[in-house]
């Protein structure tokens, strides 16, 4: 299930790419900026400033929805059998359903649609919630985007079993693995994973020889101590082939998401890190050989 394909992106991976983002994830992040991706199934996002009160929702599902007077809406989620039907529902568009099954030559046509912008270097980045989570439909279209030409790379944190990793390996230009801290004890409170199991994929897909980029999320009061990024860098040193470490500083731009998902954010709404307060962090990476950058 893909929740947004992305266009013209210069970001995550070099050239200019399409993004493919697939819903649901192994992990609950509880910083994540697209909080409806961490949900296998449609999410229903409701944007109470743009409501105007027509109806017609709880008109269609009147069991899970109704009008609570200026106040807007009062949403039941768990209510909400079949989302889909609530897609073309609302005419002011507060209400909209996140999630769509695309076959796999339907992705193809949309990736198609931006060849002539990828040029030598440009091409497709699978993101998510987590790519690797999705089933065989992924290594099909990997396997159509190889028989393509079409660089292809893949954001992951690798929290899932090997053998979803490994059936990969040939099919990706480039890894762009996301870790977020060495301490088991700290990954299970904040992450409800499990920190052993994406360090030792990481280990086993480095020794495939394939290209694989580290990228830190740098997030206030979960790992940005020196010490903590200090680990996580050490760590990388210790596996042979992994030479580039990025940082990806914390922000807050999917803050609203989690009102629009009747959730609650749990990190500081309000903090931001400058580029100046990860430059201690590049230091410490550089003097241990790796090749560094701030953001994706």
């Amino acid at each position: 299930m893909i929740f947004n394909i992305q266009r013209y992106s210069t970001h995550d991976g070099d050239g200019i790419r399409t993004l493919i983002f697939y819903k649901g994830c192994p992990l609950q992040c509880q910083w994540c900026s697209n909080p409806e991706s961490q949900s296998f199934g449609q999410s229903v996002l409701y944007d109470s400033k743009s409501c105007k009160n027509f109806g017609d929702c709880a008109l269609t599902v009147p069991e899970a929805i109704s009008q609570n007077g200026n106040n807007g809406l009062e949403i039941k989620r768990e209510l909400i059998t079949d989302p889909e039907k609530l897609r073309d529902v609302c005419a002011s568009k507060a209400l909209t359903i996140s999630g769509e099954s695309l076959s796999v030559d339907e992705l193809l046509a949309e990736v198609e649609k931006d060849l002539p912008f990828y040029r030598e270097d440009g091409g497709v980045t699978l993101s998510g919630g987590e790519p690797l989570a999705q089933g065989k439909e992924l290594v099909l279209l990997l396997q159509r985007l190889r028989e393509r030409r079409i660089n292809t790379n893949m954001e992951t944190s690798l929290h899932v079993k090997w053998a979803l990793v490994e059936r990969t390996i040939g099919l990706v230009n480039t890894f762009l693995v996301d870790l977020k801290h060495t301490d088991p004890v700290k990954f299970r409170q904040y992450i409800n994973g499990n920190a052993n199991l994406v360090m030792e994929n990481l280990e086993k897909l480095a020794y495939f020889g394939v290209n694989v980029v580290v990228r830190v999320p740098v997030i206030p009061g979960f790992n940005n101590s020196e010490s903590e990024i200090q680990s996580m860098v050490d760590f990388v040193s210790t596996i042979k082939g992994i030479n580039e470490i990025h940082f990806l500083p914390y922000h807050t731009f999917g803050v609203e998401k989690y009102r629009m998902l009747g959730m609650d954010y749990l990190f500081d709404s309000k903090a931001q890190l400058g580029e100046e307060e990860l430059l201690p962090y590049i230091q410490y990476a550089e003097s241990q050989g790796f090749k560094t950058k701030i953001g994706g």
